[in-house]
């Protein structure tokens, strides 16, 4: 095994849409028979203006020409608050590792990788959203569970209506 982390230009944005709809399907339980083209669409654009705003940084892993893994982080303003006077924030997101790769130190490097993106932006907030497989991961390397944070589920409305 020859691992590689590239990190992802606009030329890789083919790739990272596929592997965005792969993370669902394995992160979701969807079988194949699920449609994502709408989620496939908005994936491609959603990387297509995040890399001309330079807003988001993925990383792809390779072993040799086969996909391991990816992560990613994008990053946000929001108001400047006591704890974050700059209101600088990042999201870590679409992180995955290809079954046959778990256990190889895949998700920890791509982390350090991300984080270091995030240190060199001057991000002093950084989240995420963890599956149970994951959460070890992020724990060992120093996240907490957020106790205060809440969501609306507007997604949920459009089916009440």
């Amino acid at each position: 095994m020859k691992l590689t982390f590239h990190k992802a230009t606009f030329a890789d944005i083919d790739i990272l849409t596929k592997t965005r709809i792969e993370v669902l399907r394995s992160a979701n339980n969807l079988s194949d028979d699920v449609d994502m083209s709408l989620v496939e669409l908005e994936s491609y654009k959603y990387y297509q203006n995040c890399f001309e705003k330079d807003a988001h940084v993925a990383y792809l892993v390779c072993d040799g020409d086969n996909f391991a893994g990816c992560g990613g982080i994008s990053f946000y303003g929001v108001m400047p608050t006591y704890s974050n006077p700059s209101g600088k924030n990042a999201y870590i997101m679409n992180m995955y590792t290809r079954l046959e790769y778990r256990r190889s130190g895949i998700a920890s490097k791509t982390l350090d990788l991300l984080i270091q993106e995030a240190i060199n932006r001057g991000i002093k907030k950084i989240s995420l959203e963890a599956t149970e497989m994951g959460r070890l991961v992020y724990q060992k390397y120093g996240f907490v569970r957020m106790k205060d944070e809440m969501e609306y589920p507007l997604f949920k409305i459009q089916y009440l209506l």
